[in-house]
């Protein structure tokens, strides 16, 4: 099993650079064509609140000023790209309506790459990591500092259906990983469920992994963490959002504890 097509959403603006070295660092592995899709805001979006006349002088300088701004991002984003030194890429630019663009090109790419702003609802991109990972249902890689594909890769799992999805589309990683731990807290989780059944399922793909059983209770997020830490993990696999998102959203939930975090990298997966 392999990645062929990495996706970097870009908002042309100086979060790129970094998004780009990290998409690079996930698509070289794997031999991946690197997709850079210029994400701008979309002019459609803010007609509404325009009214009936909107195409007074006071609108059309605001519509103008989107439009260049937009120039100017486009611009900045195909600079980023083509100083990326990958030769196996493609720059696309969204164009109205952006955010069905976004979701055509995430359908077709294996794995998306975001950096942490987008992932905390931070700048432009915000809500596109949002459309990506809880609408589109697409694996992401939330890319921090130190990003390492053929390290330690350790996979949080509590049987779940989250949990179980992101662990069979972070394959590709684990194939590559020079260790890979199952992380199981089963204390911490409702379920009952068995980390030997993932053990044999990655077994009969090739791939050795460790199990860890974690003893304590309570908040899984802060446990895996420290057992992410404490085996030296440069990537953490993870479900995304196992509750409605408007409950994780109000009550933190551990997805948002994930995010908050500031190492390893994560792999997520709604």
């Amino acid at each position: 099993m392999s990645w062929a097509r990495v996706m970097a959403p870009l908002s042309g603006g100086q979060g790129d650079r970094a998004a780009m070295a990290a998409a690079v660092a996930l698509a070289k592995p794997f031999g991946a064509e690197l997709s850079g899709v210029y994400t701008p805001a979309d002019v459609a979006d803010v007609m509404p609140w325009m009214g009936e006349g909107f195409m007074g002088g006071v609108q059309t300088t605001a519509l103008e000023s989107l439009k260049e701004a937009a120039q100017a991002g486009e611009k900045h984003a195909r600079e980023v790209m083509d100083a990326c030194g990958y030769a196996k890429k493609q720059f696309v630019s969204l164009q109205t309506p952006v955010w069905a663009g976004l979701s055509a090109e995430a359908r077709l790419a294996d794995v998306v790459v975001f950096t942490n702003d987008p992932a905390r609802g931070r700048g432009p991109l915000g809500e596109a990591f949002q459309q990506v990972l809880a609408d589109e249902q697409r694996p992401v890689l939330i890319a921090r500092e130190g990003l390492k594909v053929g390290g330690c890769v350790v996979v949080a799992w509590d049987g779940g259906k989250e949990a179980s999805r992101a662990a069979r589309l972070a394959l590709p990683l684990l194939e590559k990983a020079k260790t890979a731990v199952i992380l199981a807290a089963p204390k911490a989780s409702s379920r009952s469920f068995d980390p030997a059944k993932l053990q044999a399922y990655y077994a009969a793909r090739g791939v050795k992994a460790q199990i860890e059983l974690l003893p304590e209770s309570g908040d899984a997020a802060p446990v895996l963490l420290h057992a992410a830490q404490r085996a030296g993990a440069d990537i953490l696999v993870a479900g995304a959002f196992g509750h409605p998102r408007l409950q994780e959203f109000i009550f933190g939930g551990t997805t948002r504890t994930l995010l908050n975090s500031d190492h390893p990298s994560l792999f997520l997966s709604h």
